[in-house]
């Protein structure tokens, strides 16, 4: 009867862990440098393309980070490639927030009408 009630007791713990569900927000890919706001890119120079401020950033060792209405999230997985080919762009990107990082599993363009 003990070895059953723990099974039960088991089961009802395994099935109530809450998983972390996929979603997708519209935001910019930015960098942790600049995050919202690209500033002006030396004295006199004038502001970067948002896209080149991003790259840029990152080479220089700034991280990848997601920016929506303001808020900047930071992106765990900075080895997704799509980040890269993303910087600076306006996107949907899909992924999970675990804690208060995004793990992304896909990036893509919105659509235009």
């Amino acid at each position: 009867m003990t070895k059953l009630l723990l099974f039960a007791v088991a089961v009802l713990l395994a099935s109530s862990t809450p998983f972390a569900a996929e979603q997708t927000w519209a935001g910019q890919i930015s960098d942790s440098a600049c995050g919202a706001k690209h500033e002006e890119a030396a004295e006199g120079q004038g502001k970067m393309p948002d896209r080149e401020c991003t790259q840029a950033c990152v080479r220089g060792g700034s991280k990848y980070v997601l920016v929506v209405e303001g808020k900047v999230t930071q992106i765990a997985n900075q080895d997704n490639k799509d980040l890269a080919t993303h910087a600076g762009h306006t996107v949907r990107l899909t992924g999970e927030m675990k804690g208060s990082a995004i793990t992304v599993s896909k990036i893509e363009m919105p659509r235009k009408n």
